[in-house]
């Protein structure tokens, strides 16, 4: 099995750091690829966060309510590989 880090992703122009808003899985949950984990909120939008791979939702590193800087690990997923 390997660790796979789910990365807060760009999500406006010039946006350092994004909000969790909310987790819509929890730990130990299966994730499928493409699927809606958290959302994310900005001063100006709120998008979903989907899961760039398939696993078990591990990890969660970043709480609701808190800013998360662009390419930092905000969750992990174990693959069962």
């Amino acid at each position: 099995m390997s660790r796979i880090a789910l990365a807060m992703p760009v999500v406006g122009f010039d946006q350092p750091t994004v909000r969790i808003a909310a987790w819509l899985k929890a730990v130990g949950d299966p994730v499928g690829r493409g699927e809606p984990l958290a959302e994310l909120e900005t001063e100006k939008v709120t998008v979903t966060l989907e899961s760039t791979a398939s696993g078990t939702l591990v990890e969660i590193v970043a709480k609701p309510g808190e800013d998360v800087a662009v390419g930092e690990p905000v969750a992990w997923l174990e693959d069962g590989a």
